[in-house]
């Protein structure tokens, strides 16, 4: 890491955490009614000596895209995320937690499974650790508890992005920003929840495809509640990856749907599909989805 990065990376460490820990103390009471999954979205934060765990698990697998008619080698990737936060102080508006991404990529028509054999086969897979972020959440307004801010800095594990033709990660810096708003309908069967999720890429070109690159991906989500331990929701995403002197831009748009079920109090499941409906200079492919998620 030269000096620049090591700069950089302590300044927005430090001002991720100053500003989560800057918040006016505020207690917002407890959810009274419904579970997990009803009452304390992605926009809600635990309180003090609470602890939110997630594992998400994304398998991306593709045999078109736009760069070539026809279909194409299939390339897989899977990606698991590790997250796991706890609530600052009896306000219940800022967590501290931290973020690990572990991946394992395919490609040359390798079965889309293939990607659980962890086999690292010369020039067909690559497996392995691939970041870690240190993360807040935070309420920024102290009268508005449905809207939260998710300040993340990942640091890459990786040193090559692409080794003997098979891509893992990037490995620049990533600043990651994600805005958290939901709106429970009257009634409670109907939930929308959206997110925008700001990528900042930063460090030498050279480096990573992507450095000196933003990405802005907004999405929605409209959860129906049969009952408080169950939905299912229709989502749709847009991501534009903006230039900033790296020269390259990519742009995809994703649709599809999926159900969460509250197994007990503590723990639930969730499961989703997506398939990528459109874009320029990106695959076209479609991701399958399943997460666990404990708060106790």
């Amino acid at each position: 890491m030269n000096i620049s990065k090591k700069i950089i990376a302590t300044a927005l460490l430090s001002f991720v955490f100053a500003f989560g820990m800057a918040q006016d103390d505020y207690d917002y009471g407890d959810d009274t009614g419904g579970s997990v999954i009803q009452t304390l979205t992605p926009s809600k934060l635990i309180g003090k000596g609470q602890f939110d765990i997630k594992w998400f698990n994304n398998l991306y697998t593709q045999t078109e895209s736009t760069f070539s008619d026809g279909t194409e080698p299939r390339q897989t990737f899977f990606t698991s995320t590790l997250e796991g936060y706890t609530g600052v102080g009896e306000n219940k508006r800022v967590n501290l937690g931290l973020i690990l991404e572990f991946r394992s990529n395919v490609v040359a028509d390798r079965s889309a499974l293939d990607v659980f054999s962890f086999d690292g086969e010369n020039g067909t897979a690559r497996s392995g650790f691939t970041s870690i972020a240190p993360s807040v959440k935070f309420v920024p307004f102290k009268n508005v508890n449905n809207f939260s801010v998710q300040s993340s800095f990942f640091i890459p594990l990786v040193d090559n992005e692409t080794e003997q033709g098979v891509f893992l990660d990037q490995n620049g810096f990533i600043w990651q920003n994600r805005f958290f708003y939901d709106y429970t309908f009257p009634g409670d069967k109907f939930q929308l929840f959206s997110e925008i999720n700001s990528e900042l890429n930063f460090g030498d070109e050279a480096d990573s495809f992507a450095n000196n690159s933003l990405r802005l991906t907004p999405g929605i989500f409209l959860s129906y509640f049969p009952s408080s331990k169950f939905t299912v929701l229709a989502l749709a995403q847009h991501s534009q990856l903006i230039d900033l002197g790296n020269e390259f831009s990519q742009d995809f748009t994703a649709v599809g749907g999926g159900a969460k079920y509250q197994l007990t109090d503590e723990l639930n499941i969730e499961a989703l599909y997506t398939n990528f409906v459109r874009g320029n200079d990106t695959g076209l492919g479609e991701t399958f989805n399943i997460g666990l998620r404990a708060v106790f």
